[in-house]
């Protein structure tokens, strides 16, 4: 489906589960994009970044705000999915389908936590590697060879990737045939969630769409542009396209900002 210009696909969480499975068994070189406010608002800042969600063989909705808006415009998303949600939940499945993965990226010593920890509650889950990279990079040809090095030789079922976005979905589209693994997925800052270096936000917050805002009083420095100024346009989006429908437009047709 069409939210402002940017494509979703309608699944719910279980559903997506099932579907990102099924791309581990049947695909070489598959991904997902869980999508936030954040996402749509660079997709429409920055026409170089699309093709990275049009080639995607999933892109869900990774916010209560998109979910809202899909649902005021008259295409409902039927559900939140959440890449924090994603990764416990593959990683479960992983070790039940005697399934390997990869941790790649996350803050300093995070991932290898997270490992560590999925280990301990799921003994059969096969880890084929953790490996977090220096700030920089993004702008390192010899340490990003060195990371795709790693993963072509652990040879990955699913390949997590802690970034950030943009960098994590650009890293995948580049290298998701050459690394080797069947299914490459974005996960933001999952890693330190699931071992609990960062705090996620209650439930009530995250159900009330709200998790934004525990996450900006958290890391304020970094975050509070991003949400209080560059992701404005999303409430312009939103208007725009809810005066289209109020119109009688078909809200489908409306078109990223170029």
């Amino acid at each position: 489906m069409n939210l402002l210009g940017m494509p979703f696909h309608a699944v719910n969480f279980d559903r997506t589960v099932e579907l990102l499975l099924n791309l581990v068994r049947t695909r070489q070189g598959a991904y997902a994009v869980t999508a936030n406010v954040d996402h749509l608002v660079r997709f429409h800042r920055c026409p170089e970044l699309r093709d990275v969600y049009f080639q995607a063989d999933l892109i869900l909705a990774d916010g209560m705000p998109l979910v809202w808006a899909s649902r005021l415009l008259g295409t409902p998303l039927p559900q939140r999915v959440a890449g924090s949600d994603l990764f416990p939940a593959l990683c479960r499945h992983a070790a039940d389908e005697e399934l390997s993965v990869f941790l790649l990226g996350g803050a300093r010593g995070s991932a290898r936590r997270a490992a560590a920890l999925l280990k301990r509650r799921h003994p059969r889950l096969a880890i084929g590697g953790v490996y977090c990279p220096t700030y920089c990079f993004a702008d390192d040809p010899d340490e990003q060879r060195h990371a795709l090095r790693l993963i072509q030789n652990a040879r990955p079922d699913i390949l997590f990737l802690g970034l950030g976005s943009p960098k994590q979905e650009n890293w995948i589209v580049r290298n998701r045939f050459a690394c080797g693994a069947r299914l490459s997925i974005g996960v933001g800052v999952s890693f330190s969630f699931y071992c609990g270096d960062i705090v996620r936000a209650p439930l009530w917050m995250q159900k009330a769409g709200l998790e934004w805002l525990h996450r900006m009083v958290q890391e304020p420095r970094r975050l509070a542009r991003r949400y209080l100024i560059d992701d404005r346009l999303f409430l312009s989006l939103f208007a725009r396209a809810w005066v289209a429908r109020l119109m009688g437009r078909p809200v489908g047709a409306f078109q990223p900002r170029q």
